[in-house]
């Protein structure tokens, strides 16, 4: 990682440059050792865990709307700000990292 800082409970890494992720798409990105999909959607970048909770499948490739991301495997949707399902496969949330851009860089907050 290109560098961090420490801010509330975690650390902040430096993960990809925010010119590299385009409206409407989600790029995944390994993160101190968990996968973690970033999303631009409505000018707003989200950091999700790259898997479903519903059937353990990758969300990158899901189709991006209205600040929601669906599951390429059966199109079970999550809220990308919250991590909260959509409709009755799962009641599970995705979990949600805390996200910022400094210097044109996403930084992922874990730990």
């Amino acid at each position: 990682m290109a560098g961090s800082a420490t801010a509330g409970e975690g650390t902040f890494l430096r993960v990809l440059p925010a010119s590299d992720l385009p409206e409407g798409k989600g790029r995944a990105v390994t993160v101190a050792g968990e996968e973690v999909l970033l999303v631009r959607s409505g000018g707003r970048i989200h950091a999700v865990q790259n898997l479903c909770t519903h059937q353990r499948a990758k969300l990158e490739g899901g189709r991006v709307r209205h600040g929601h991301i669906s599951c390429p495997l059966h199109g079970m949707l999550f809220d990308l700000a919250t991590g909260a399902p959509k409709g009755s496969l799962s009641r599970i949330p995705l979990k949600v990292y805390p996200v910022r851009v400094v210097d044109d860089w996403i930084e992922v907050q874990v730990g």
